[in-house]
């Protein structure tokens, strides 16, 4: 295995093979990008060697997909992306990652194990599930039952959804968003080891109650490290309480000190909490969570990832209701990169078939949404259009 000299590396440059670090701990794979930041990180905490099987590069290298068309993971993430799939594969689809994400919580909880590899493949899977029918995915996250009990799980599938569609606005790159991923899915793990009490009590905490609350980030990352996830996904789960003006936890870091996937994960899982039922609290419709998110101190939150949050979802986020200018009740199915205040809608239309109109281009000198739709007027207008259609 070659030894590298920290100090002598000029991001940013590839590797041919994967790098670790003490020989045994993988700290990312060949496709990842050695940048300034993690240079950085490694240097602060003393470390100075890097060891690899290959050689610098400064051409990103096409790994070989050795098992391409072989294995069953593989064929599916092949379908995925090369079709766009019917609203009701796409539930059914979902419920399969759901279900996954279940067993990967159950097993650690159980047998505290997990299993590496088949995480980041079921991850490559969801990405493309997601980039494929970003559109369908956050309309059936919106208004699919909240499983309150199972809170770990849906809380984390759907944070990892939001954290890949802010990913694809940032034009990250592929194994960029994998890894976002398995860091958003895995971000709560070390929940487990907190009595379910402290993380979902409506009250306030004890100061003793807030300490081992503030540890669960900690904890997640050990627990990845100790399982030999890529570095950057532990530092992801590991940030993703800190804020961008030194308020969050564990380490009260401030800005740049803060990983980019702590810095998604921190707004996506923020959004996905106020827009998420709690046993103590109904969820905000996507709008309002959207807006509260934003209204939040600026400073707690990078700048570059709550715009690109914003323009993947736009004012008012894919899957919400609104009520338009025309007296109208309509739901959001697209965003508009060019102007996010004015996204694409279908009227619920009681004459159309499926109760919904053609889509719409909302507009200043248009059709405009004047607020978000009450539940009770969105829910009386399907009604209706389902009875008359």
């Amino acid at each position: 295995m070659n030894t590298l000299k920290l100090l002598e590396l000029a991001p940013p440059v590839y590797f041919t093979e994967d790098v670790y670090i003490d020989k045994k701990f993988l700290l990312f794979t060949q496709e990842s990008c050695f940048t300034d930041e993690l240079k950085r990180l490694l240097s602060e905490w003393q470390f100075t060697l890097l060891y690899t099987k290959g050689s610098v590069t400064e051409e990103a290298p096409q790994k070989e997909d050795k098992g391409a068309g072989k294995t069953d993971a593989d064929g599916k993430m092949q379908d995925l992306a090369e079709q766009k799939l019917s609203g009701e594969l796409v539930e059914k689809t979902y419920k399969r990652f759901y279900d996954f994400t279940d067993e990967v919580y159950s097993t650690y909880r159980n047998k505290q194990s997990l299993n590496t590899e088949k995480i980041i493949a079921k991850m490559k899977e969801l990405c493309a599930f997601v980039q494929e029918n970003r559109q369908a995915v956050l309309i059936l996250q919106s208004i699919m039952p909240y499983n309150v009990d199972n809170f770990l799980v849906t809380h984390s599938l759907r944070s990892a959804v939001f954290a890949i569609v802010v990913g694809m606005e940032l034009k990250m790159q592929n194994h960029q968003l994998v890894e976002l991923a398995t860091a958003a899915l895995m971000h709560e793990i070390g929940l487990i080891h907190i009595a379910e009490d402290i993380y979902s009590r409506a009250g306030e905490l004890s100061d003793e109650e807030k300490k081992y609350l503030h540890v669960h980030p900690v904890l997640s990352c050990k627990i990845l490290k100790k399982a030999k996830f890529p570095l950057p996904v532990c530092l992801g789960t590991l940030d993703h309480h800190e804020r961008e003006n030194g308020t969050g936890y564990p380490q009260r870091l401030t800005g740049e000190k803060i990983s980019l996937y702590g810095k998604i994960i921190a707004v996506t899982c923020s959004y996905e909490a106020m827009t998420g039922e709690r046993k103590y609290k109904k969820a905000e419709d996507p709008a309002t969570g959207l807006l509260n998110v934003l209204r939040r101190e600026p400073s707690q939150y990078d700048e570059e990832v709550l715009k690109a949050l914003l323009n993947a979802l736009s004012f008012f986020p894919i899957g919400s209701f609104v009520y338009l200018s025309n007296n109208a009740v309509a739901q959001v199915i697209d965003n508009n990169s060019e102007d996010p205040r004015f996204p694409i809608v279908r009227v619920i239309d009681r004459s159309a078939k499926g109760a919904f109109s053609e889509a719409i281009r909302t507009a200043m000198d248009g059709i405009r949404i004047m607020r978000p739709a009450r539940k009770e007027e969105w829910i009386a207008a399907l009604s209706k259009g389902k009875k008359e259609a």
